[in-house]
This record gives C-alpha cells, structure tokens and sequence, in this order.
C-alpha cells in the first residue's frame, strides 16, 4: 500500500504543482504585454494562466493529503524531514493563495493599471516555486531519515 500511496502523492506532485509553476511563472510576463498593448491576445493567455492557477489550485490539495498518508503508512509522521516538508507545503500553500493568485485576480481586472506590480509578483511566484523545490529536496534525501533512502 505504501509503494501505491508514494506513487499517487509523486503523481499528484507532478500533475497539479508542475502546472501552477509554470503558469504563475509566465503570469507576469503575459500580464505586463497585455498591459502595454491594452488587451488582445496577451491578456487572453494571462487569462488562462489565472485560470490554470485556480483550478490545479484545487487540485493540489491532493498532495498533502497523499503526502501525510503515505508518512502515516511509512510511519514517518514525526520525522524531521517530514515535518520540514509539511512547513514549507503550508509556507507555499498560503503564499499561493493569499499573495499570488489575489495579485493575478488584481492585475487582470486593473487592466493594465497593475502592470508594476508585475515584478513583485513575480518575485512571490519565484518564492513559491523555491519552497517547492526545497520540499523535493527533502522528500528525496530525506535527512536523519531511518527508513533506507
């Protein structure tokens, strides 16, 4: 059941993390050309992006949940490494959604108006995608981990 779980969790990682990254990476971009030309097809692709984000969003919520039981299944749940991933996930969880997608939600209704905050956005959305880098990290070293990695 073990092997099951981790696979669903990796699975779930990959599918739902993956394409939040990289469409909150290109959020910015898009949303900056569309302020500069007022709309057209930047502002349609920076609409999607946003919609990408929201959805898989929702989605990801499969990882944590996967996560903490394939712990409980390992009997991993107290292990630092596993409580170090937990933080960040959260750290990232509220990043994404108390930061990033309010500032995609603005910059598409500001309709260019937005456009300098841009930058900070993408800074958050490099945060993000560090936090979950730093949690793959540990979920492959897994450091004081006892179980054979």
């Amino acid at each position: 059941m073990t092997k099951v779980l981790l696979s669903l969790h990796v699975l779930a990682a990959i599918l739902a993390v993956g394409p939040i990254a990289v469409a909150a990476s290109l959020f910015p971009r898009y949303a900056r050309q569309a302020a500069a030309v007022s709309g057209g097809r930047p502002a349609a692709v920076a609409a999607v992006l946003h919609r990408v984000c929201r959805v898989y969003t929702v989605v990801g919520i499969a990882v944590p949940v996967l996560g903490f039981a394939t712990a409980a299944q390992m009997g991993v749940l107290a292990d630092a490494w596993v409580i170090a991933s937990v933080v960040l996930t959260g750290a990232a969880a509220v990043l994404l959604g108390a930061a990033v997608l309010p500032a995609q939600g603005r910059m598409l209704a500001a309709d260019g108006a937005e456009a300098r905050s841009a930058a900070r956005l993408a800074m958050l959305t490099g945060v993000f995608n560090l936090l979950w880098a730093v949690v793959v990290v540990l979920m492959i070293v897994r450091p004081g981990s006892t179980t054979g990695a």
